[in-house]
């Protein structure tokens, strides 16, 4: 069994951070590389499917709102909780330190998280009654299940996003499970973009590929 990791692995990437791919190789150095690799790899494989839901959500939210509230800037207007307007103002700071003129509608729009999105279809703050029975249930077309089930999902996702996107492990997850999540929920908002996701999706091979990658039968490719 292979015990160390090389040097420059630890250097680059630090050794509390390979610490738990370590563990999860039971202490065999390099299956805990190869477990990295991959994780890695799985992370940029999962990165366009994330892509989809991320901005087909937003935009199908901020088009509901905007009709709704007869403004782009809806968040204006509308009953957003404490959390949300600070995060609405967050992002509109951050749009005026790199253009000294106040933000347009759109720019604020791209820079709020795909937690703010996906907080507006939760139950909170009365949010169910303030945005999802009067609005936000059309941006889900296809969807026609409870508010709480959709949001559960969507939180989940908004999760397993920051992981990779913090370059954090995934390899522990049923990512199995998180890859068709996020075509269900891609689903209810559109299909014909879920089905083209589809086409160009790599991640169904990169998972099957696992094993191999992990005896060293195939190297990752990111």
């Amino acid at each position: 069994m292979s015990e160390k990791l090389p040097e420059w692995m630890v250097r680059a990437f630090s050794r509390l951070r390979l610490a738990r791919y370590l563990r999860a190789a039971r202490g065999n150095a390099l299956v805990a590389e190869r477990l990295y690799w991959w994780n890695v790899e799985a992370s940029a494989a999962l990165y366009g499917p994330l892509h989809c839901l991320e901005l087909a959500l937003r935009n199908a939210l901020h088009r509901q709102l905007s009709w709704a509230y007869g403004r782009g800037d809806w968040w204006a207007v509308a009953p957003l909780n404490p959390n949300g307007q600070r995060l609405v103002a967050k992002a509109r700071a951050k749009c005026e330190r790199r253009r000294p003129v106040p933000a347009p509608p759109d720019d604020i729009v791209a820079e709020l998280s795909f937690g703010f999105w996906a907080s507006l279809v939760s139950g909170g703050s009365g949010y169910d009654r303030l945005f999802w029975v009067p609005t936000a249930h059309k941006a889900f077309p296809c969807y026609s299940g409870r508010r709480d089930t959709l949001y559960d999902g969507l939180w989940s996702l908004v999760l397993l996003r920051n992981r990779i996107m913090h370059h954090e492990p995934v390899h522990h997850r049923d990512l199995a499970a998180d890859h068709a999540k996020i075509y269900r929920m891609l689903g209810y908002i559109d299909p014909e973009l879920a089905k083209e996701a589809r086409s160009m999706d790599r991640f169904p091979s990169v998972l099957a590929s696992r094993p191999d990658a992990l005896r060293g039968a195939r190297t990752p490719r990111f």
